[in-house]
């Protein structure tokens, strides 16, 4: 089986955790024995990149003919069923499918107008995988697949917090809360993690707040054995791969309750969803802060490990080429000219 992954966001030398969630299922996709090729699409602006993307898509079909065609995010989706030849799946990532959140934690105005778009693409693909339930609830179609991000454990694995300190320069007497996003991203609400640590620094100066993006996955994974706790506050979410990465290094976790958070770490002592305000992050912040404890959040996602989530990728290619092939065996037969007849 040969499958074409479409993206527009994939890493570079300049920011290695641009779209590294797409590159980590290629690649366990490959390990699986999936022959895949990776078409990324470049462009500041997503205008630009839909004709340019067209191009390049027709052009490598032509040069390279696939199976099948992974598209992730819907405005890349568009542009992989802008051929009919090849069947298309399409996995939402969130805001594609949930909207685009303001500061203020309103939806963008065009958000109505990308979510209707992405509802109706969801029509005309051959499957669509979606992060959770809830995004699931969003379509009514019925082929639609709840597949997590995976997690890799040979990069995301508990490292000692001492010597994971002494690798970054961090100091060892320090209380380290990570905000492993970027803070200018609005649905990420730094304001509020920033305010929750202002708040206990009042009472304890070693407490710090670490803000990192744009790290290779290796290193962020140091940062999750330094860190105390994994502070978490966004607006909104699909799956984020930053929870079951903290997950996978049995790093504490405060966050709200979005996407499938609750889902992921309710079972986990040590792991808190709270109230998005101030106080409560705080609290939950602080009853971490006095135990200093890792938790056995990794026994929990085991599930969420490389082989098992591109099994299930792998099982909904060969359902779309199965019910293609059928397709496409009954259309023949209808059309048989059978003499004497």
């Amino acid at each position: 089986m040969k499958v074409l992954i479409m993206t527009a966001i994939y890493p570079t030398p300049a920011n290695p955790a641009f779209g590294s969630f797409v590159r980590t299922q290629a690649e366990s996709l490959k390990r699986a024995g999936v022959d895949i090729e990776v078409l990324v699409l470049r462009g500041r602006f997503r205008k630009l990149i839909y004709p340019k993307g067209v191009f390049q898509l027709r052009r490598r079909l032509a040069g390279s003919p696939a199976d099948l065609v992974h598209a992730h995010y819907s405005y890349v989706g568009m542009i992989a069923r802008t051929q009919w030849k090849v069947p298309v799946v399409v996995t939402f990532h969130g805001d594609d499918l949930l909207g685009t959140v303001m500061e203020s934690g309103e939806k963008t105005r065009s958000s109505a107008l990308i979510v209707a778009a992405g509802k109706r693409l969801a029509r005309h693909v051959d499957a669509v995988i979606v992060q959770t339930s809830e995004m699931a609830s969003k379509l009514e179609e019925a082929n639609v697949f709840v597949i997590p991000h995976e997690v890799d454990f040979e990069v995301f694995r508990p490292t000692d917090r001492e010597q994971a300190r002494a690798t970054l320069g961090l100091a060892a007497g320090k209380k380290y809360l990570l905000f492993a996003a970027n803070p200018q991203v609005p649905v990420k609400r730094f304001p509020l993690a920033k305010s929750a640590a202002d708040y206990l620094r009042k009472r304890d100066p070693a407490i710090e707040l670490l803000v990192v993006y744009k790290e290779p996955q290796e290193r962020l994974a140091l940062f999750m054995s330094a860190c105390d706790a994994l502070v978490f506050p966004s607006y909104q979410e699909g799956s984020p791969n930053v929870i079951k990465q903290a997950m996978a290094c049995n790093l504490p976790i405060v966050a709200t309750d979005v996407g499938d958070v609750r889902q992921i770490i309710e079972k986990t002592k040590g792991c808190y969803v709270s109230k998005p305000s101030v106080t409560e992050f705080a609290a939950r912040i602080n009853e971490i802060l006095q135990h200093r404890e890792r938790t056995d959040g990794r026994e929990h996602i085991r599930h969420l490990d490389s082989a098992a989530v591109s099994e299930r990728v792998i099982e909904v290619y060969e359902q779309v080429l199965r019910n293609r092939e059928a397709r496409f065996v009954g259309r023949t037969e209808n059309n048989l000219f059978i003499a004497g007849k």
